[in-house]
């Protein structure tokens, strides 16, 4: 499945220009998020570099909340996997526990 598929899939918008101009960073906008993402078969190595690019990236479309889709294996045997940062964890627990009272 390609980039746009999973975005398609995702609900999200796509990016004009994506990684090819000075306007619109990242692959994608969904919701809050300005996300980047990566196909791989079989494995992705995450550093920090990868990181910082995707944070400057949804910095630069707006301050716009930074993730990564990591999207593993090949035909009908995918992963998809989100990667966000730790206080956008505990504020997507928080607002769980609200809703469901844990």
């Amino acid at each position: 499945m390609s980039e746009a598929n999973e975005i398609k899939k995702d609900g999200g918008t796509a990016q004009k220009n994506s990684g090819r101009g000075k306007i619109q960073k990242g692959d994608a906008k969904l919701g809050p998020f300005c996300y980047d993402i990566k196909e791989f078969s079989k494995s992705f190595g995450l550093s920090k570099a990868v990181w910082g690019k995707i944070c400057t990236d949804a910095f630069r479309s707006g301050r716009m909340v930074p993730a990564l889709k990591i999207v593993l294996g090949e035909a009908n045997e995918k992963v998809r996997l989100w990667v966000i940062d730790d206080g956008m964890f505990k504020e997507m627990l928080e607002a769980w526990e609200e809703k469901y009272g844990e």
